[in-house]
This record gives structure tokens, sequence and C-alpha cells, in this order.
């Protein structure tokens, strides 16, 4: 069987990441975790991962790309990148859920956390007290859809008795004082999105040929962009 490569790009939050892998495995990433680089950091990225690896994109078999929820800005610029690396070489396009992928690279990192009766809640970050956000069991299948909420004191009052819930991504980093003490809630702060946790994901979605149309692609928002005023100074 010949070794396929993903490239692999994630931009739904302030992380500019790519990643390259080969049958689930990543065999190398870079992560840059500063505001508004992806438009000039992406592309550059991309290039210095194949100089990295060795490989070039006539070696590729794919270009999987983190399609949201998460920052309207970073998803495009995301998105747009993928598709027009697919344009220019051909290769098929496959979009990851952002929440998904977070679910499996939590897991991957932290399965030492992860015992019976414990969901993950993966959390990207929108404004103030909302979260696009989740619910996965512990073998990663899917328990509620993507929504975007405001989380509140009573947002996980459905938790059985013996049920546990972790909260993770940078959607989760606020709300550690608001579920401070309680027992069935922990919040794991510092977690951040990496092209590296798209791997297994993408690689059943390439055995799959779960692949997308290049042309009518388009993120997964999730909500409307809204556009702000900023406030004025006095």
């Amino acid at each position: 069987m010949s070794t396929h490569y993903i490239l692999q790009l994630e931009t739904a939050t302030q992380v500019c990441s790519v990643a390259i892998s080969a049958h689930g495995e990543t065999l190398a990433s870079i992560d840059v975790d500063e505001p508004n680089v992806h438009a000039s950091r992406l592309t550059l990225l991309v290039e210095e991962l194949l100089h990295k690896t060795g490989l070039t994109f006539s070696d590729l078999s794919a270009v999987a790309v983190s399609k949201g929820p998460g920052s309207y800005t970073g998803l495009r610029i995301g998105v747009s990148t993928a598709k027009g690396l697919c344009y220019a070489t051909d290769l098929p396009l496959m979009g990851i859920d952002t929440l998904a992928a977070m679910a499996a690279g939590f897991s991957a990192s932290h399965g030492s956390v992860i015992g019976a009766n414990v969901r993950l809640c993966p959390m990207v970050d929108a404004r103030r007290m909302e979260v696009y956000t989740a619910v996965f069991d512990g073998g990663l299948r899917p328990i509620t859809p993507a929504t975007a909420v405001i989380v509140d004191q009573q947002s996980f009052a459905y938790l059985g008795d013996t049920d546990r819930i972790i909260l993770f991504g940078n959607g989760a980093d606020k709300l550690v004082e608001l579920f401070g003490g309680n027992a069935q809630i922990e919040v794991i702060t510092g977690f951040r999105n990496s092209a590296s946790h798209l791997s297994s994901i993408a690689d059943r979605a390439y055995r799959e040929q779960q692949f997308a149309d290049v042309a009518y692609f388009e993120p997964y928002y999730l909500k409307d962009f809204v556009a702000t005023t900023p406030k004025q100074r006095s």
C-alpha cells in the first residue's frame, strides 16, 4: 500500500497551524500561537513544513482543513488557502469538524484523565460567556451537535449523578471560576488547537473518500458574522 500524505491546516482559533500526516499519524507540525498571523504566515508555514519533511506537493494525496465552527476570519483564511492549494495542485479537499478534531487531540494527549462516564466538551471562544461547543463521549462519539451557547452555572445540570464532563479549549479557559468547586465539571486550561489533531479524522475521511467540492465548499461558521464598531477612546 502506497503512503498517502495529507497536508492539514488549522486556523479556527488564534493558533495558526499546519501539519502533515501519513495513515493517521502526524509526521510533523508547526504551531504559531499569535494573534492575527493567519493571513501573513499560513502559506509560509506550509512551505516551511514541506521543506522540513522533504516532501513536495506532488507527494501529497489530499489537503484537510479545519472547517469550523470558530473564528470567522481565521476560518475564511484557512479554507480559502486550502481551496487555492487544491485548485493549483488538483488535490482533493477534506473539511474536518473543528470540535471533533479538538476532542481527538485532547483524547490523545489526556487519555489518562478520561475514565468511565466522562464526557468531553471542546470549546472555542466566541464572545463574552458564549462558546462554540459540542459534547463527545469517551470514545469520541458525538452526544450533542455543534452549537453556540452562553455558558452559565446551569449549562450542565443535565448530568447524571455519576457523570463527569471535561471542558477544554480557548473557550473553556474563561470558565474556571464559574465551575470552581463543582466535582462533576473539570476545566482543563491551556489546551490549544493544532493541525496535528486532524490526523486520525483526516485519514478516515481520505480512506472513505469524503471529499468536498472545492468550488462550493465553505467554512462552517455556525453563526452569521456580526461586524462591530470599535469603541471610541475618551
